[in-house]
């Protein structure tokens, strides 16, 4: 799809929530090497700690990411990812000793709609390891991690998507 298409009806609000994915240059599966994939992950709490994101949940394949978020106040869906690509792009390019594209050009987006089960749609983000077959269970992938299993970016969590019923303590986000 050209990536002018893939801005055709693009709404970028602030509060709102995003599914987000963007893929490597060529597929390349640069994140399959974990000290590189976390420099990724590194720029993303980043983004995140600058109030850009508030994440919700997210997984990091070896060629692509996929990254639920609320949009914050400060720039618009399109700022806020070009400088998450831009910044892990020259951390990727410094650890592997090169230069070029990390990332394909533009993203592919999806303005979540009210109604819609974010947590359903944690869970199929961070299963998307176990459906490629990369792993026998969401616990043993360590690129992804959701608000309903931890507090940070930091971790893979335990695989367990609790939710609010679930959870009397959760206040949201």
């Amino acid at each position: 799809m050209p990536r002018d298409n893939l801005l055709i009806g693009r709404v970028s609000l602030p509060g709102y929530a995003y599914l987000v994915t963007t893929v490597t240059q060529g597929r390349v599966p640069l994140f399959a090497d974990f000290p590189c994939a976390r420099l990724v992950v590194r720029e993303m709490r980043r983004i995140e700690q600058e109030g850009l994101v508030q994440s919700m949940a997210w997984v990091l394949m070896p060629d692509h990411l996929h990254w639920l978020f609320t949009l914050g106040e400060q720039v618009d869906l399109s700022a806020a990812i070009k400088r998450f690509k831009g910044r892990s792009s020259m951390a990727v390019n410094g650890y592997l000793g090169r230069s070029g594209a990390v990332w394909q050009k533009g993203f592919h987006d999806h303005a979540v709609r009210e109604g819609e089960d974010v947590q359903k749609m944690a869970r199929y983000i961070v299963a998307n390891p176990l459906r490629a077959g990369l792993v026998n269970g969401v616990g043993d992938y360590p690129l992804w991690d959701a608000i309903w299993v931890g507090d940070s970016l930091a971790g893979a969590g335990d695989g367990r998507m609790n939710s609010p019923l679930q959870n009397p303590g959760y206040m949201g986000g």
